[in-house]
């Protein structure tokens, strides 16, 4: 079977301008002619074995960011922004969208925020909002969106925040982290107390007291007693980690602090090397994992979606949370399957069983329209309210891989791996699904002609061609 070459001109160019060496500086450092880089950082060439040999061993670069999971997120991306109506005449073949990934990810980027920003202003229109006019209404990012799109395209991984948890989690010694971050806090000068309050967490930065809780599980508590003591004694590096980001609104840079707090409180309960190791050890088993640090089931989850450390990376999982009504509330993939960014999930997909069986993890294999096969771990992650009449916030997490990995998961164990039978047919959404004959489909994929006959019904009111 034939290698498959690789192009990643884009990434090869941003290495070099990252480093600051001019092309003929670099093709000296690669052993490789101008010429030859030209090409190389424009895709008319793959990159070489030698020139990948070269990367590692003259700035010790992971080769693995080479690969092409940014431009397949982009790809998806755009497939689905082109499944909008609005470009239902003109929208381009995928062919065009995998070279304008690879070769222009910056104009792929500015496209999907000119769609973005084209949607809101159609929502709003939609709804007879009558915020049109003012000045807040200009269309931009919502500051969500933007914020998810951050984490998005870091591949929800913070290297500088997450090597500063590492640190201070290996300052815990036999301590436990909780009751470290504890006593740091106090000896910052901040009463922590556990009390029966509404919020979950609450800080008054006047009288520097710090209430958790007591209602909160135990994991709950350690978590938000990191993330109140990284949004004060990590302050620094968060706010120079969102100077670098350069959100378009204090809204989004606001939301993005809390989420790098959050990353910092997930990365010192399950510090990197450590909890890879016992990833690894345990065949990645969320309860055993969740026992050893700590954790609850969506921490630990969560935790293996971002093992993305360049040099060190972890196996490349899809991480999602959805609600009963099918939205997906978070969301990251290091593997090839890109999720919805606007609606729901697809309907095949066994996240949205997991509320039918509380408690009990499902698995799954399932096939993209693209033929990659996964495997799919879902179970629901209810939070009860603490008291009789409180409401339950109910959610269901899904975590998976390429079957690939299968070997690596104790989930994976007898399940028909070898049986093409096994593997249900799942998509991303309707719109820019391929499959013909779908019998969850809510709308026909916007790239087929249909085929209507009044004297005909099927699963479908419509045939696709």
């Amino acid at each position: 079977m034939a290698t498959q070459k690789l192009y990643a001109g884009a990434k090869l160019r941003e290495t070099r301008q990252r480093l600051g060496l001019t092309q003929k500086e670099f093709a000296g450092k690669l052993g490789v002619s101008l010429p030859y880089l030209n090409q190389m950082e424009n895709n008319n060439r793959p990159v070489s074995t030698g020139v990948v040999l070269a990367l590692a061993q003259e700035f010790g670069f992971d080769v693995t960011e080479l690969s092409t999971g940014d431009s397949e997120r982009l790809v998806s991306d755009m497939r689905e922004a082109m499944a909008d109506p609005v470009f239902a005449e003109n929208a381009p073949p995928l062919a065009d969208l995998r070279l304008t990934a690879s070769n222009a990810p910056a104009l792929a980027r500015a496209f999907l925020d000119l769609h973005r920003a084209y949607r809101q202003t159609h929502e709003r229109l939609a709804s007879l909002d009558e915020a049109l006019g003012r000045e807040d209404s200009r269309t931009q990012p919502s500051p969500w969106d933007e914020v998810r799109d951050f984490f998005h395209y870091c591949d929800n991984y913070i290297d500088a925040v997450d090597r500063a948890a590492e640190r201070f989690a290996s300052q815990a010694a036999g301590n436990g982290i909780r009751a470290h971050a504890q006593t740091t806090l106090e000896d910052s000068g901040i009463t922590v107390s556990f009390q029966d309050i509404p919020a979950i967490r609450h800080f008054d930065p006047v009288s520097r007291r710090l209430t958790l809780s007591s209602r909160a599980q135990p994991e709950t508590q350690g978590f938000q007693l990191l993330l109140q003591l990284a949004l004060i004694k990590q302050d620094a590096l968060i706010e120079a980690t969102l100077d670098l980001a350069r959100f378009q609104s204090d809204q989004a840079r606001a939301i993005a602090k809390i989420g790098l707090a959050n990353f910092f409180a997930g990365a010192a309960i399950m510090p990197y090397g450590a909890f890879q190791t016992a990833a690894h050890d345990t065949r990645h088993d969320l309860e055993l994992l969740g026992h050893r640090f700590g954790a609850s089931i969506e921490q630990v989850a969560h935790r293996l979606s971002t093992l993305q450390r360049p040099g060190a990376k972890g196996i490349p999982f899809f991480f999602v949370r959805v609600d009963q009504a099918g939205t997906i509330t978070k969301r990251h993939s290091a593997t090839r399957l890109q999720f919805a960014r606007f609606g729901g999930a697809c309907p095949l997909w066994n996240v949205h069983r997991a509320f039918e069986t509380p408690g009990r993890f499902l698995r799954q294999l399932a096939e993209t329209p693209d033929g990659v096969r996964y495997i799919s771990l879902a179970r629901d992650v209810s939070k009860p309210g603490g008291s009789f009449g409180a409401p339950t916030r109910r959610f269901a997490i899904a975590l998976g891989c390429e079957v690939r990995h299968a070997a690596d998961l104790v989930y994976a164990d007898d399940l028909d791996l070898a049986n093409p039978r096994a593997f249900e047919p799942i998509g991303i959404s309707c719109r820019i699904c391929e499959r013909k004959d779908c019998h969850q489909r809510s709308v026909p994929p916007l790239e087929r002609r249909l085929s209507i006959n009044s004297d005909e019904r099927g699963v479908l009111p419509y045939r696709v061609d």
